[in-house]
């Protein structure tokens, strides 16, 4: 039963369980008392926690004005505590008497002792909560604690900032940067003849300076120059060696070996690549000189005038890394015009506007934000988002912040108390939202769907019947991004925001919430003990660095209470599922390539919501094949609450009884990753469906095709078309997915793979009018039309476009590229080359600035005649990648014609497919290899922009390549 009321960090818990407590009066579970609990105990605890609810909101607004007094505090902790605990009882009481019995005599015997057992447990459970509820209430009359705290006078509501979230970026990385990005990027360019060696530059001061804004700028703008031998990561204070390393290698473009798992196989792989060429890194964040001494091993000194720039809030480590051969730059706040200018571009759009009778108190805020960029964009933030520029509203932010009210520079506890008064100014809806992104480690990645689904699973986000709570959960979202309180990438190949991060300080004060809260619980060592703590509702395991394989966990009472967990790193340690009996949210992050995951014990979690088991290493280095498998139980029908259960990126998900996913009545998102079998049987019954991905349709029955069509909810579908044996395969399902299709109005994505390139996709060319209309992503690549489909132009809401066909002619690609305007990525095949000529006159597909594709990002083109595309002066403006694929023994020894118009063009990727006839490895195939990689080299190096240029074998389907290219792109960008 979703709750329809206001969600927070304190009072959220209350409205779930009053909801649960209506509901349990409502059935037919309890008709006349608990074996010894009679309805009205159940009465006083849904009458009484209301009003304990309404009192704590009030507390909530209370504490953003004044600190709360121990007294207040420790009631509010003891309400909050106690109705995790009520909630707990109504949700095992629930699992243990709706649980149908078996067949037979004994097995409705066994069904009637086990609800026995639970109506009794649950009744000591109910007297024992009543006795603490009436000592809670009794000691609020006693000591008055609460009501006279919220007697304080609420805090002025806060409404929704309507600007796009791209302002912020532009404010808060621009201003006050230019003259520090000259100075540093001279540093990077310089070539003095009598001095080659590597030099390191340290860019050292207080957190919140803008010192990572400003490094990112100068690696955006002259990392360009040094093509594929450029890098970029975060370090964070426990820093995992393997993954940092890895991921330096992977944005060299170089792929580690299987057998490279060591520290010390990455700094020598590194070093042999770098050691003849000219590189350019970035480490940010740098918190030691241990951490130096061991990433500085990688970076050889050869002579080729390479530069390393590192970011660090200590001094120490500064001089450390700069002592050889370099310098520091020194982080300085900024100056009081920039600081104005900044101030008053996010408040009111402009840098040069303020109301004279806001003059004075924001000369009083700015001097109190003492220049640091991260202070004054998160006070501007909360100013923004006033509905009135009233100076009552102002001059108690003011009063707020005069801690040491005359104190000339802003040190790290004003930092925290402005961060913390950006907390306090939330509305209650996304306070919860906010404090749950502790839950993620520092200089975490984070994907904006999979954050707001988890918000959703847990129960932050308050909608109405009939509304669809993740769109609510995404205007949360982007709620917190317009109050500058999550962090988006400040270079992306695309204009929606997908991922965002926490800076580190801000993720220090969610963390210190946290804890005073108990809100979530970090662990960075498995084996250390959690006795002595509160009970444990929410646990992130940050097992980054940790390489251990055989750990133990030490579980207790406490832990088991625990209704989310999260486990990120590298290590194979899975915790033992059976003790989290009241488990929520099950997150699995992984940085291996090759692990088994025994998640059996999955089905004993009866109140489980969301699932999800991701490899990020396979992720990041998609060309690599994982090798990471999943065991699920047998049956997965008592997950009655399941919602999402997504499985991406795995190389085999083992799953023996798929069907039951039918019996799953609120199974929402269902996402798995090349599942061999056919769709579930019965897949038409569940109709709470909005994402759908991994199943066969060759292998499926028409009537489960057809059953598709019943999903109407469907916004997400993703299946593929594996062609095995004739004898397994279903005549006619092609046809039938046609009609499915033309069902599904409301389709937002729709892709279809296969691994058969002569999949002939005719069937659905003949539409008159496509029958999606706001679709926003169409992959048809790996099928084949024997023309593009001229429904195509019609689909204006598309974004991404993949098709692949027998003829794509001038005509096509100006259709798609005037009629599409908010195309960001595009990708052609051709199935030969010869299908791009028209007999008796060879034509080409010329692309220039009236072809349109004003907004692409990236550009995708199959077909071995690269001599018959040609890019005209102003092509594809935006054009950031471009993905070629090719077979040597078909391609016409050339480039596309033109790519000197490509003006922003970041990297150039080459695949290579040897044709049936070609032997992988083989000398004549090592030799045409090279004749690829010559040309292409020599083309990217000649073009203005010097794009990277990196040739890879095409060892999946073009598609997988395609999204995997896409996913770097999103994921390292960020980084």
């Amino acid at each position: 039963m979703p709750s329809t009321m206001v969600v927070s960090a304190y009072k959220g818990v209350i409205d779930a369980v009053v909801a649960k407590l209506r509901e349990l009066m409502a059935g037919d579970m309890l008709t006349t008392s608990f074996l010894g609990v009679s309805s009205r105990d159940i009465l006083f605890l849904r009458d009484e926690l209301p009003a304990m609810g309404a009192l704590l909101e009030k507390l909530d607004d209370a504490d953003a004005q004044d600190e709360l007094d121990p007294e207040a505090k420790n009631w509010r902790d003891q309400v909050r505590e106690m109705a995790y605990d009520i909630e707990d009882c109504i949700d095992e009481f629930t699992a243990g008497v709706t649980g149908g019995a078996a067949a037979g005599f004994l097995g409705k015997a066994s069904h009637f002792l086990t609800t026995c057992r639970a109506h009794i447990r649950a009744a000591w459970q109910i007297k024992d909560l009543n006795t603490r509820l009436h000592d809670i209430h009794d000691r609020r009359k006693r000591y008055k604690a609460a009501s006279h705290c919220a007697a304080a006078a609420a805090a002025p509501a806060t409404a929704v900032d309507p600007r796009i979230s791209a302002f912020y970026r532009e404010a808060a990385s621009l201003v006050g940067i230019e003259e520090p990005k000259r100075e540093l990027a001279r540093f990077v360019m310089e070539e003095d003849e009598e001095e080659k060696r590597l030099k390191v530059m340290s860019i050292v001061g207080f957190g919140g300076l803008g010192k990572t804004t400003l490094a990112s700028q100068v690696y955006r703008e002259v990392g360009v120059q040094f093509g594929c031998c450029k890098a970029f990561v975060s370090v964070s204070q426990r820093p995992d060696m393997v993954r940092l390393l890895t991921s330096v290698l992977l944005q060299l473009k170089q792929h580690p070996s299987h057998h490279a798992c060591g520290v010390q196989d990455l700094i020598n792989s590194l070093r042999e690549y770098l050691l003849d060429k000219r590189y350019f890194i970035v480490v940010d964040d740098l918190w030691d000189v241990p951490s130096w001494n061991i990433i500085s091993c990688a970076f050889p000194q050869n002579n080729q005038h390479s530069r390393v720039i590192i970011t660090t809030r200590h001094g120490d480590v500064a001089r450390t890394c700069s002592s050889d051969y370099g310098c520091i730059h020194n982080m300085k706040p900024l100056s009081a015009q920039d600081s104005r200018e900044l101030f008053f571009n996010r408040i009111f759009g402009s840098k040069d506007y303020c109301p004279s009778h806001l003059e004075e108190v924001s000369c009083k805020i700015l001097k109190k934000c003492g220049g640091l960029p991260l202070a004054i964009v998160t006070v501007a933030s909360i100013l923004a988002c006033q509905p009135a520029r009233l100076k009552e509203q102002w001059e108690y932010i003011q009063s707020s912040l005069a801690t040491n009210k005359f104190a000339r520079k802003c040190s790290l506890e004003d930092m925290m108390h402005i961060l913390e008064l950006s907390y306090k100014s939330l509305p209650h809806h996304l306070r919860a939202c906010f404090l749950y992104l502790g839950a993620y480690p520092e200089d975490c990645v984070i994907s904006k769907v999979e954050l707001i689904k988890r918000w959703v699973a847990e129960g932050f986000v308050s909608h109405s019947p009939g509304q669809d709570a993740l769109v609510v959960a995404e205007s949360y979202f982007n709620e917190l991004v317009n109050r500058s309180m999550i962090q988006l990438p400040y270079h992306g190949y695309y204009t929606e925001v997908s991922h965002c991060k926490i800076h580190d300080m801000m993720l220090d004060m969610i963390l210190m919430r946290c804890k005073e809260d108990n809100f979530i619980t970090v662990i960075q060592d498995p084996r250390a003990s959690t006795e002595g703590q509160d009970k444990i509702r929410r646990l992130t395991i940050d097992l980054n660095g940790v390489v251990d394989d055989k750990m133990a966990m030490s579980i207790t009472r406490r832990v088991s209470q625990v209704r989310s967990l999260a486990v990120f790193g590298g290590s194979k340690w899975i915790p033992p599922l059976l003790e989290f009996k009241f488990l929520r949210v099950l997150f699995l992050e992984f940085f291996l390539r090759e692990m088994v995951i025994d998640l059996t014990g999955i089905n004993q979690l009866s109140q489980l919501r969301y699932l999800k088991v991701e490899c990020k290493e396979c992720l990041l280095d998609g060309d690599i094949p994982s090798q990471v498998s999943i065991v699920l139980p047998g049956q997965i029908r008592r997950l009655q609450h399941l919602e999402t259960l997504e499985l991406p990126w795995v190389s085999d998900c083992s799953i023996p009884s798929i069907s039951d996913v039918i019996d799953l009545p609120r199974l929402t998102h269902l996402v798995l990753r090349q599942h061999k079998g056919g769709l579930p049987d019965g897949i038409a019954k569940v109709k709470s469906l909005r994402t759908l991905h991994g199943f066969n349709l060759p292998v499926s029955s028409l009537e489960n095709i057809n059953g598709l069509s019943e999903l109407t909810g469907l916004a997400d579908l993703s299946l593929q078309c594996s062609k095995g044996d004739a004898e397994f395969t279903t005549p006619g399902w092609m046809a039938t997915l046609s009609c499915s299709l033309e069902k599904l109005s409301d389709l937002r994505v729709l892709c279809v793979r296969s691994n058969s390139l002569s999949c002939c996709a005719d069937v659905i060319s003949s539409w008159l009018s496509p029958p999606f209309p706001n679709l926003e992503k169409l992959d048809l690549l790996d099928w084949t039309f024997s023309k593009v489909p001229t429904w195509i132009g019609q689909l204006h809401s598309l974004r991404e476009l993949a098709i692949g066909a027998k003829h794509i002619l001038q005509e096509d690609v100006s259709v798609i590229g005037t009629r599409l305007p908010f195309l960001i990525h595009l990708s052609l095949r051709i199935v030969t080359s010869s299908t791009i000529s028209i007999p008796g006159k060879e034509r080409k597909i010329m692309v220039e600035g009236s072809t349109g594709f004003a907004g692409l990002r990236f550009f995708c083109f199959d077909a071995s005649r690269m001599s018959h595309l040609e890019f005209g002066a102003g092509a594809m403006p935006q054009l950031k990648r471009l993905l070629l694929g090719l077979d040597p023994w078909e391609w016409d020894e050339a480039t596309p014609v033109g790519l000197e118009h490509l003006l922003h063009l970041e990297e150039i990727r080459v695949l290579t497919a040897p044709s049936t006839a070609a032997v992988a490895g083989s000398e004549s195939m090592k030799g045409k290899s090279a004749l690829v990689k010559g040309v292409f080299h020599d083309a990217a190096n000649a073009l203005p922009s010097r794009p990277a240029f990196t040739l890879l074998p095409r060892i999946r389907s073009l598609s997988d390549h395609v999204n995997c290219c896409k996913i770097n792109m999103e994921t390292v960008a960020c980084k």
